[in-house]
This record gives structure tokens, sequence and C-alpha cells, in this order.
């Protein structure tokens, strides 16, 4: 007889901030409000620079009562009833952070952007790899149903030959930069890698990359070649307006992603600017809506005369933020023994990091040493 019980992982939160409490609200929604049965999740820790911080977030997250609040990370990453690890620090943290949970032999789902440069993605991976432990960068829009549809779709030629994917994350509003961040926060400060390109700009990154690159046949799955422009925030010197071009061998195709702080992707917040992707190819246009970071609207444009390809418009309701398809997704490769994901393998997360740091090389962006070193432990983080 089968087991029908779903396969259930125990999770620890690192760190406490917003991202942190989204994700810890997505996972203990019921799986099945998203029509998910063979998995589910239950938080069993948090960690915080206080323990009475992470008792906080435990009860304003809706945990259970026996979930254990901690006051540092490395009592998070020591304990035995926690299987994987949710790294929700800041990007400059990321590197230490994740490494502590790796050499302490859990498993990690760490935020995007995995690390500050490829140097240090590349050993985490390399750690992931020696400790066989799994590892897996949160890029949580790639496992919305919606993406996994249009990924299906392209890859199937509904749109013919894809040569060419714009995307784009900006969000400026009515105020500027300086009046909402000043100098000190996270989106504009180096000391916290901050800046447009790390936390916005992979997300048109992502969009890119998801069918120039991820859904290619494995001959064809080739680094792209990165032309790119770079203007920076005064006071700080973080990248405020990032634009690239990318053109992804052999085929030649080109993906432009652009993010900013000054100007928005949807100025009115209506969607009267229309689409913030389009995926262009020989037979038709697929446009997703924004913010594209969590996209519920497609539309299919056929090229005229191509009968073949039908006009849609179509929405997808979220039940929650959909932070938790990407837990699911973690769940499903621990009950599989998988160490890394097919949607997102380790390999592309290390090619993406490497455009990245292509574009900060070309435009003399530079963070402080303590968070581009891959020195480990060092102290304050």
């Amino acid at each position: 007889m089968t087991d029908s019980k779903p396969y259930t992982i125990r999770w620890g939160i690192l760190a406490t901030g917003g991202i942190a409490q989204k994700f810890t609200k997505d996972l203990v929604l019921d799986p099945s409000t998203r029509s998910v049965s063979d998995v589910s999740h239950t938080v069993v820790a948090a960690a915080s620079r206080s323990q009475e911080r992470a008792q906080e977030f435990l009860t304003s997250c809706g945990c259970p009562s026996t979930a254990k609040a901690y006051g540092d990370y490395a009592s998070l990453a020591a304990d035995p009833d926690v299987d994987i690890v949710y790294v929700a620090t800041p990007h400059s943290h990321h590197y230490q952070n994740a490494r502590l949970c790796l050499e302490a032999g859990k498993h990690v789902l760490c935020e995007k952007a995995l690390t500050v440069n490829a140097a240090q993605a590349r050993k985490l991976v390399e750690i992931a790899r020696e400790r066989k432990v799994f590892l897996m960068e949160a890029q949580w829009t790639r496992y919305f149903p919606l993406a996994v549809e249009l990924r299906k779709m392209v890859s199937e030629g509904k749109i013919g030959t894809v040569h060419r994917v714009f995307a784009d994350l900006s969000i400026g509003d009515s105020g500027t930069p300086e009046a909402k961040w000043g100098v000190e926060n996270r989106m504009v400060n180096v000391d916290l890698a901050g800046g447009a390109m790390l936390d916005l700009g992979i997300y048109s990154i992502l969009w890119v990359f998801q069918f120039l690159y991820h859904i290619q046949p494995p001959q064809h799955r080739l680094p792209p070649n990165v032309v790119s422009q770079l203007t920076k925030y005064p006071n700080t010197g973080a990248d405020e307006l990032t634009s690239l071009i990318m053109s992804f061998p052999p085929l030649n195709s080109h993906g432009i992603a652009t993010t900013g702080l000054r100007v928005s992707f949807d100025p009115d917040n209506k969607g009267t600017a229309g689409p913030a992707v389009r995926i262009q190819g020989t037979k038709g246009e697929i446009q997703v809506f924004g913010p594209i970071f969590r996209p519920t609207r497609f539309r299919v444009i056929p090229l005229e005369g191509f009968t073949s390809v039908e006009f849609a418009d179509e929405t997808r309701e979220i039940p929650g933020q959909g932070m938790f398809w990407e837990a699911d997704e973690c769940a499903r490769c621990l009950r599989d023994g998988k160490l890394e994901s097919e949607t997102l393998p380790l390999e592309e997360s290390l090619v993406m990091m490497d455009v990245m740091d292509q574009v900060r090389q070309q435009n003399g962006l530079v963070y402080p040493e303590k968070i581009e070193t891959l020195e480990y432990p060092l102290p304050g983080f």
C-alpha cells in the first residue's frame, strides 16, 4: 500500500527581516490551497540578532509554539532538528551565513543573489558538493506555475525560435531614492552590496536566462557575451541604473535586461505601461506583465499569418506571496535525494553570477573587501 502522507521538511529561518517574513508566512500556509499534497513544511527554528527578535518573528508568522528562537546563527546551524536553512540576510552576508550552514551539514536555500561575486558562489557550490548537501539559490519566480507554463510553451516551439528577450524591473516612484533611502538603507549601501542589479536586476536577468539559456539543448547552453552600462548612486557608489545586452551563442539571440531605482516599469501602478517582459520568436511573442518577480498575467501575440499560434491573455491567481513553490521544490529534491534543482542548476547560478561580475568589472563597481573575500569565518557576520 502506498504511503499517502506528504513528505515534510523542517525549516530553520536565518534572519528575520521582511523577506524572511514573507517566505515563512508562505511556508505555514496549507499546501492544499495551491493544490499540493505530496510535500509539506514546518518551521522548527528561527535565528536573529537577539532571541527576543527571533521569538517575535516566530509568533508573528504563525509558526508552531514548539519552534525554537535563537539569538545567534551558529546555534541554528547546529540544531539537529533543522533539515534545511533559509538564508535571508542581505547579499553581503550570504557567503558567510550560507557557508556556516553548509559546513554544519545543513541543506540550504539562499536568497538571491546567491553571493556578492562568482568566486564566493563557486566556493559554496564546492562545499555543498563535498558535504553532499542540497544548495539552491532562491530565484522563487522560476517555480511559479506561470513561469513553468511559459518555459514549456517556448520549449515546444509555440512562438517559433526565440531570438530576443526584453526584461525590466525598475521601481522608481514619485519621490527620489535619496529621500526614500538616504545612504544607509541596504538598497543603496555598498557595505551591504546594495544597488539595483543584485536586488532587482537579477529578476530581469533570470527572465532572459529562462528562455535563452535554461531551456536550450545542453550543447547550446553557453555563457553569453555581455555589454553593459551602469550609473552610480550619489554618495554611496552603488548602481542605481543598470542595463545589459547579452548575446547567447550559437543562435546569437539577444537578451536585454534593465533595472533602476529612479524610473518604474509601471509608473501609474495600473499596468498602463504594458508588459515588463517580451519574449520574441519567429512565430509570435509572449508578454509578461510586472512585477516580474511575482508574475500573474501573460499574453501571447501571434505573428500575422501564423494561425497555429493562438492569441491569449490570461491571469493566474496566487494564494499567498508565491514563495511556497520554491520551498516545495526544495522538499521534493530532498525527498528524491537530489542535491540541486533541475529548474535552477547550480551551474546556471554560477553563470549568472559571472554575468553580474562582468557588469561590475566593465563599470568599475567594487564592494568592500570584507564582503568580496573568500576568507571564512569573519567576525560580525
